[in-house]
């Protein structure tokens, strides 16, 4: 089983937080968006992942280290690809397409998904969905009454279907959705200026392959700072509360559930409920909920809910909802 995980995109909605760190690898309760994603796809697959590759923009080398990390942790090599140009969700899929082969999941990399039951690998296709209130801002799948997959709409104006496709895609022959992908760039089939994988989907149903849906429990939409944070309390309820003992508490209260990771410190504050600390990190004298701190946040005089902090950033004197990207400063007026 190969894992193929598209994730090079700029994460404009994201800003200011992906201006230097990928929208996939800004870090949850200690592990990145994509490493979670990673870990919960494994666990809903029978078969060993022997394979994930990642469709990466150039990202950096330590980037590219923490994705190979991600795969080494639940036993699989890890690859990278390149996209070089934004052409579409079937040109990023495609730009891995030495990986597919054999059985592969597909799973883009701004969500998380959490699945009590293993997929069933016996069809063609399956494709995850989440039934949603209103289908409209959706691709949705048209199914019959066993879930036997009939057609896609996208984003359709009349409720014809309450089954949002979430992004993640099982498909037994790789070599088929490779050749599929590749029709479309060698006949240049677009929607707008875009290979859509819809497209290929449709192809591959016309032509009578079997595609099922299978409802997931839980889709965690990690797009905007708002949607992530709230991912996050989640993401804290599944993985429960966590105090390194390498971290540094004085005279402070942590309310759970929180991540608090290794060499943090942390004095005369109250963290929680709902927060995650990141390794290095440097609180006093502060008051922490629902928030994001990533890698060696320095913090004083501080009080903020509903907010992230991109890592090396640093807050003084200050009380408000915040959206700090990497390396950048506030300093607010201190009352004496």
């Amino acid at each position: 089983m190969k894992i193929v995980i598209p994730m090079a995109g700029m994460g404009k909605r994201m800003r200011p937080h992906t201006l230097t760190t990928p929208k996939p690898l800004i870090r949850l309760a200690g592990k990145s968006i994509v490493e979670h994603l990673v870990e919960e796809i494994s666990k809903a697959v029978k078969d060993p992942v022997d394979e994930i590759a990642f469709v990466m923009g150039h990202f950096g080398e330590e980037a590219e280290k923490e994705v190979l990390e991600s795969a080494r942790k639940i036993g699989a090599k890890g690859r990278i690809y390149y996209q070089e140009e934004a052409l579409g969700t079937a040109h990023a899929i495609l730009c891995a397409a030495d990986s597919l082969q054999g059985p592969v999941v597909v799973a883009f990399a701004d969500t998380i998904v959490y699945c009590s039951e293993p997929l069933d690998l016996r069809h063609d296709s399956v494709i995850w969905t989440m039934k949603v209130d209103d289908p409209s801002a959706f691709g949705v799948v048209l199914t019959d009454a066993d879930n036997k997959i009939k057609g896609f709409v996208e984003k359709p104006k009349t409720k014809v279907s309450d089954q949002a496709i979430i992004g993640i895609y099982f498909f037994k022959d790789g070599e088929g959705l490779r050749n599929e992908l590749q029709y479309l760039i060698d006949h240049d089939v677009r929607k707008g200026k875009e290979y859509q994988l819809t497209d290929a989907l449709q192809n591959m149903l016309d032509k009578g392959l079997n595609f099922y849906s299978a409802a997931v429990d839980e889709w965690l939409d990690c797009g905007n700072q708002q949607a992530t944070v709230q991912t996050h309390t989640r993401v804290l309820e599944h993985r429960g509360n966590f105090v390194s003992p390498q971290a540094r508490i004085e005279n402070s209260v942590v309310i759970p559930p929180c991540h608090i990771a290794p060499n943090a410190t942390i004095k005369n504050s109250v963290i929680g409920p709902y927060v995650s600390v990141g390794e290095g990190c440097d609180i006093a004298d502060s008051r922490l909920s629902e928030s994001i701190l990533q890698e060696e946040v320095c913090m004083r005089h501080t009080c903020a809910a509903l907010s992230m902090f991109g890592k090396k950033s640093e807050i003084s004197g200050a009380v408000s909802v915040f959206a700090m990207s990497d390396y950048s400063s506030v300093q607010g007026r201190q009352e004496e």
